[in-house]
């Protein structure tokens, strides 16, 4: 892998980068109240006095939010605590009606584990340090009124998996492989949707930059970012701007940053150095979790084939390493792949079929793959009679597009509009004798060594046979025709 570097005033620099992701965990109920999670409702529409931190409401944890958690970890093979606690987070801001957050500081619920990406064809572990489960805070609107900023307190109490990568990250290439591997394992897993457009799932970068091989230097932490293009983004941005303040013979400033992406800019918030202390201290109203064994075998035994078992499953299966990368990548297009394998389609030829025709056809009606035309099922019945010498491929590509119009199973469509392929080896080589007549210059510039003109022979007879032909029994008798 090709080391990324920048260069500088003053030669070449290394960026370390270290993400916190906040995931929010998949359940219809908060993290200590029974309020709905659905995204959309209007404002306020989803508070429980829990969440609205009326005197004398206590917390009671959703075990479904510690269940998600607990799958996530085990997807990628980390340490799961069987005691953890919750602490509170104390500061005051008007979307925090508690004047606290519910986290967990000192004893996470989910320990070391690790994540693999490829990048540039190479594969590099990234370890992740901990997943802690806490509740989100609420939302302030600052554009429904001229003078008063306004609250919504939906988001109040919402489970969040924060997932803390360690800074093994060196380029924005592998920031962006490792949050998008991240989110395509949350989603495998069902623990978080991945949406990051709605928000419930978002980026803490932290940056720095040493001369290579030197010590770390000090990090900012830019927040919310809410992509994996914006991610990169970011990092590249902030890693030449501290650059250029060190070797203005400036300090890195360890702060916390916004992340403008219609200026292309970070922007400082506020410094960490003035940060208040948050005096963390153990939930007074909480136990401690208690998991016990019955209950993690459990989680392990629900938790579905994860992409990189599956990416080797399609492999040994006959697929390309880099279609396998490209199926696996989205939940939803390797649950479409897996019935197509099922229906008895074949590795190779699917894999080609999907990336190809099908995603070309879904991107032109602007589907996603669940919502295709076009079931797994038909699309199986489709490549069956490729493989078995009904239709050709060209012929395949039309008889898909009617497919598309009108939703008709590719055997009727076949069968209704004499779509058949034909190998009767009497009428191809009678329309080759045409073919052969009707071009003598070029019989003659071929049999005089010209052998590339091979290509425009069989062409001509495919169009003569209105694509309906057997290529392979064309080549067959166009060789010995030529030949004569």
């Amino acid at each position: 892998m090709t080391e990324y570097r920048i260069k500088g005033e003053t030669g070449e620099w290394e960026v370390v980068i270290g993400l916190e992701v906040h995931a929010q965990v998949t359940s219809n109920a908060k993290l200590f109240s029974g309020a709905a999670t659905a995204f959309g409702a209007e404002p306020n529409t989803q508070v429980s006095l829990v969440d609205a931190a009326m005197p004398g409401m206590l917390p009671v944890p959703n075990v479904e939010c510690i269940r998600q958690a607990v799958r996530t970890g085990m997807a990628i093979d980390a340490k799961i605590n069987k005691w953890s606690r919750f602490d509170r987070k104390n500061y005051f801001y008007a979307d925090l009606p508690q004047g606290y957050q519910i986290s967990q500081l000192y004893h996470p619920l989910v320990g070391e584990g690790e994540i693999e990406i490829d990048v540039e064809g190479e594969t590099k572990t990234i370890g992740v340090e901990r997943i802690h489960v806490e509740q989100d805070a609420g939302k302030l609107m600052h554009d429904q009124h001229p003078r008063l900023s306004y609250v919504d307190l939906n988001r109040s109490g919402v489970a969040l998996m924060e997932i803390v990568s360690k800074p093994d990250m060196r380029s924005p290439a592998e920031a962006g492989a490792y949050l998008a591997k991240l989110r395509s394992i949350l989603r495998y897993v069902g623990s978080c949707d991945g949406n990051m457009d709605q928000g419930s799932m978002r980026a803490d970068v932290n940056v720095s930059v040493r001369k290579p091989g030197a010590e770390f230097g000090t990090r900012t932490e830019t927040k919310n970012v809410n992509s994996v293009r914006f991610v990169m983004q970011t990092v590249e941005i902030e890693a030449k701007r501290q650059i250029e303040v060190l070797e203005s013979g400036g300090t890195i400033v360890q702060e916390t940053r916004l992340f403008d992406p219609d200026r292309g800019e970070t922007r400082s918030m506020r410094s960490k150095e003035d940060a208040h202390d948050y005096r963390y201290f153990p939930d007074p109203d909480l136990l401690p979790l208690e998991l016990d064994d019955a209950f993690l075998d459990e989680c392990r035994r629900s938790l579905p084939e994860l992409p990189d078992a599956k990416r080797a499953r399609y492999i040994a299966a006959g697929v390309t390493p880099y279609n396998a990368g490209v199926l696996t990548a989205e939940v939803e297009t390797a649950r479409y792949f897996d019935a197509l394998l099922d229906a008895g389609a074949k590795g190779a030829a699917a894999s080609n079929w999907v990336t190809s025709e099908l995603f070309g056809a879904l991107n032109k009606l602007g589907k996603g793959i669940e919502e295709s035309p076009v079931s797994a099922a038909q699309a199986a019945e489709l490549l069956g009679l490729v493989a078995d010498g009904t239709i050709s491929g060209s012929l395949a590509k039309q008889v898909f597009e009617i497919m598309l119009e009108t939703g008709d199973n590719a055997g009727k469509i076949v069968e209704e509009r004499g779509l058949k392929q034909t190998s009767d080896t009497g009428a191809i080589e009678a329309v080759i004798a045409e073919v052969l007549a009707k071009n003598p210059g070029q019989l003659e510039q071929y049999r005089g060594g010209k052998e590339q003109l091979f290509g425009f022979f069989v062409g001509q007879t495919m169009k003569a046979m209105g694509g309906k032909a057997n290529p392979g029994v064309v080549n067959e008798l166009l060789k010995k025709a030529l030949a004569g």
